[in-house]
């Protein structure tokens, strides 16, 4: 008997739900290597005038923690709000902090939006390859799942995406943009196409919610626009951001939204009381205020990537267009073994996405040379070795 098949035993009298027995949690490998690649973290951290505020402002909230903090985090929306504006159009309205809800991080972001607007007997849709954690969230909420195929490309067919949605009446439509794990990113068309076949074919006739993850939207390139400027066309969008990838803050877990009053409110019912802490609050307040200087960084994450593409293919690699702070390459025939060959060279990177692709992050110069390299041994001994 196994160790897992031990604790499978021992846990067998426990009541729980049908669909979580035998279940493993979600988690990429945290493994203590030289370089790692994985999790699409930025390299970068905050600068030490940025670390020197963030303690004095966690200090002065730290004054009073034998108080609640503030339950609607006003101060914090506001900010955000006036962060999300400068994404706006021109001549369009800047985002107002009644649009702006924030959570421990985009995963409770998006777990509070599947437990309002999800449920027994409402779907949520999506279109693989998407990111693995949307289906957790709709087992979670009791909320049926089904994803669609994207084309060859990994754009979506908005035609056969119209259709799905048509047929399945989903209450959420679920699209990351920049799309993980394939970097790619949504054109405003798709996004309003999908935006007008939810509100035609939601759940009893409602209309659905169209949701656009962009956490990893301050990487795109140059002439993508987000999908923040589209709120003003369709009351059903809503665009959740977080701060764990452009504002270097993985270990802060703040994630947020912007959509309409009217959902943010709904999300309100289903929060838990305070549960976004004072120093919390006050990190991000404070990690807000140094928002040009940390995404000063995002134009070297992107420069270092699109040297990345260009590398990949040179190799004579498959690689996807990336919007994103990370790239998907192929294709193999054995991935695991050249994701284990990185590793044993101290390279971890992510084994994900479709069959014979991996994905790996942009770190620093020193960390994509040491990828590089190793990559170049690897494949190099894998086609030797199926030779």
């Amino acid at each position: 008997m196994t160790a897992a098949d031990a604790v499978a035993e021992d846990t067998g009298w426990l009541p729980l739900r049908a669909e979580l027995a035998g279940i493993a949690p979600y988690g990429a490998p945290q493994l203590d290597v030289p370089v790692q690649l994985n999790v699409n973290e930025n390299p970068y951290g905050p600068s030490e005038a940025c670390v020197a505020d963030i303690a004095e402002a966690v200090a002065e909230a730290a004054r009073t923690l034998n108080r609640y903090p503030d339950r609607e985090f006003v101060a914090l929306r506001t900010a955000l709000a006036a962060y999300l504006s400068r994404d706006v159009a021109d001549g369009q309205a800047p985002i107002v902090p009644e649009q702006v809800w924030a959570a421990n991080g985009s995963n409770e972001v998006m777990l509070q939006l599947l437990q309002a607007f999800g449920g027994p007997g409402r779907t949520a849709v999506s279109f693989a390859p998407t990111y693995s954690m949307y289906p957790e969230y709709a087992r979670d909420s009791n909320t049926a799942w089904v994803a669609g195929r994207r084309r060859e490309d990994f754009a979506l067919d908005l035609d056969a995406a119209r259709e799905l949605i048509a047929e399945h009446r989903p209450s959420i439509v679920l699209l990351p943009s920049p799309n993980n794990p394939t970097g790619t990113a949504l054109p405003p068309a798709a996004v309003d196409a999908l935006c007008t076949a939810a509100a035609e074919h939601g759940n009893d006739g409602r209309g659905g919610l169209v949701v656009v993850d962009e956490a990893y939207g301050e990487f795109r390139r140059a002439g993508t626009p987000s999908a923040i400027e589209l709120l003003p066309t369709h009351r059903n969008l809503v665009v959740s951001r977080t701060m764990s990838k452009a504002f270097a803050g993985a270990g802060l877990r703040l994630g947020y939204l912007a959509a309409d009053p009217a959902v943010t409110d709904a999300i309100r019912v289903v929060r838990l009381p305070y549960h976004l802490s004072a120093t919390t609050q006050a990190t991000a307040l404070a990690a807000l205020r140094h928002t040009d200087e940390l995404l000063g960084q995002v134009d070297a994450l992107r420069g270092e990537r699109d040297l990345l593409v260009d590398w990949l293919r040179e190799q004579g690699h498959d690689v996807a267009d990336s919007d994103a702070n990370f790239v998907l390459f192929g294709r193999f025939a054995d991935r695991h073994a050249v994701w284990r060959g990185l590793l044993d060279r101290g390279v971890l990177i992510r084994e994900t996405g479709p069959d014979g692709w991996l994905r790996v992050s942009v770190g620093t110069p020193a960390e994509m040379a040491a990828f590089r390299d190793a990559l170049t041994t690897v494949t190099t001994t894998v086609i030797q070795e199926n030779q």
